[in-house]
């Protein structure tokens, strides 16, 4: 049986809403961050040598990096539904959408993070990164102003990978979405799919989806 292990208010909520989405079996197990550091405590570390959120185990395989984990259940569980094939015209915005969403998008976000806990003293460098979640956000208002879902017309596995820079990972990056009218609207889309409730219900019951 396929066991997600979910970090509360992290992008380990991604796991288990793809499975909702696939309907596919799998054992959910919860973990609370640290009341004081907020991060993840001692026995969630220990489940894979990198030590951080989302960690499946899947018989002898435990596998780390929600890409990873994406294309793997897609892969093994999910038929490759919710991911285009390479003659799909949808194919190269899928890949760049996938990709985007954890080596651009949230790297650019984690500044604001980095700096809060340094103190951000080199203004010229500092303004030059924030612009780059600028710029990010500016990228996704712009492609969903253009398409429904940012592989195309349809719902694939790209939406999931994106949502939480969107949504959840503002808890620990505010950003006011009132310029962004096509995300905000978007978000409403996502927020109406049953999967994402369920999703949301089991993952993280007493936060409520960040969806404006």
């Amino acid at each position: 049986m396929l066991t997600v292990h979910h970090l509360g208010i992290s992008q380990s909520d991604r796991i288990v809403w793809l499975c909702e989405e696939l309907e596919i079996p799998y054992d959910l197990v919860r973990y609370d961050r640290d009341p004081v550091t907020r991060l993840a405590p001692a026995e969630y570390k220990a489940l894979h040598p990198f030590g951080t959120a989302p960690v499946i185990v899947d018989g002898d395989l435990v596998l780390g990096e929600s890409g990873a984990i994406i294309e793997y259940i897609v892969g093994r569980y999910g038929e490759w539904r919710l991911a285009p094939r390479a003659d799909d015209p949808d194919f190269a915005d899928y890949l760049y959408w996938f990709h985007f969403a954890n080596a651009s998008m949230m790297p650019a976000a984690m500044i604001d993070i980095v700096i809060g806990m340094i103190g951000g003293t080199a203004e010229g460098v500092v303004a030059a990164l924030r612009a780059r979640g600028d710029r990010a956000f500016a990228m996704v208002e712009q492609r969903l102003g253009e398409v429904d879902y940012f592989a195309g017309d349809r719902f694939t596995a790209a939406d999931i990978i994106m949502l939480f820079p969107l949504t959840t990972m503002r808890a620990f990056v505010p950003r006011d979405l009132s310029p962004y009218p096509n995300i905000l609207a978007y978000l409403q889309r996502i927020g109406a799919r049953p999967a994402y409730q369920r999703a949301m219900t089991k993952a993280d019951p007493e936060l409520p989806p960040m969806l404006t």
